[in-house]
């Protein structure tokens, strides 16, 4: 069971895996230089537990203690228990949900082995999302409606990211993912793999998901581009088929979670 820890001093070495907290580009750096990932709230923390994650530390307000008992039994992690304030002192931040974890990263699979598999697939790739709350959001999209696999570009914003996996209740944890330098390598990948890659984006071909849908590809991947520019031309080229979502005039595109929502749901 995790050792219970009533902090004296809040400069306790121990706590560095919960400190500055607010500064987003700290923090994935330090994140990636040390392997580790911070899960936020009792849910999303259970969650990261039951997907097999190895939990680093544990930094609880004292009535959560009770609430991740089964989460604590399981492990000799540290569990660090502090009042309300102080953990704001520690964190950076107000912390709503009064349970916060980190945990070890594991290494990410290779897109032939998310892609390798017989039968009907259907993949996500986001190609250079920087905003962590999109991603988180269309994680929880794709596992609500039943994606096979989420491939993430080189610059895209890390979905084990304390917001990005608050976003997602949790889900990101359990859906297949990985991440691939470029686009031409991942539609190498795909195509090797009789993946067809369509692309959703507002150009003048394009075809409808109606259209798409009706084609009833067994095996699809999904390219959904950055959050102001969209789907890169060069990538709009490659694909073999480009897609918008029919909407009402006046308006032009949704919010990228929001459009793979819409996806997903159409070619389910």
């Amino acid at each position: 069971m995790a050792e219970i820890v009533e902090v004296a001093d809040l400069a306790d070495p121990r706590l560095a895996d919960f400190r500055d907290l607010r500064d987003v580009d700290l923090r994935v750096s330090l994140e990636a230089e040390h392997g580790l990932f911070l899960a936020e709230g009792a849910k999303v923390v259970r969650r990261a537990a039951e997907a097999g994650f190895t939990p680093r530390a544990f930094l609880l307000q004292p009535k959560w203690v009770d609430g991740l008992a089964d989460v604590l039994v399981a492990t000799d992690a540290p569990c660090f228990v502090l009042p309300e304030r102080e953990i704001e002192q520690v964190t950076g931040f107000h912390l709503h949900r009064g349970a916060l974890a980190s945990f070890e990263r594991k290494p990410l699979p290779d897109l032939a082995s998310l892609v390798g598999r017989p039968g009907r697939l259907r993949i996500a790739v986001l190609e250079d999302l920087v905003d962590h709350g999109n991603v988180g959001l269309i994680f929880r999209n794709a596992a609500a409606l039943g994606v096979d696999a989420v491939v993430l570009t080189e610059r895209a914003a890390d979905p084990l990211y304390r917001r990005a996996s608050k976003t997602s209740m949790g889900n990101v944890y359990a859906m297949p993912w990985t991440r691939v330098r470029g686009m031409e390598d991942i539609l190498r990948v795909l195509r090797e793999h009789d993946v067809v890659p369509v692309a959703l984006t507002l150009a003048d071909d394009a075809i409808t998901l109606d259209e798409l849908a009706a084609m009833q590809h067994e095996r699809l991947a999904f390219v959904f581009g950055t959050e102001g520019a969209g789907v890169h031309p060069k990538t709009e080229a490659q694909v073999d088929h480009r897609v918008l979502i029919p909407m009402e005039p006046g308006v032009d595109s949704l919010n990228v979670a929001a459009a793979t929502a819409v996806t997903f749901y159409a070619t389910r």
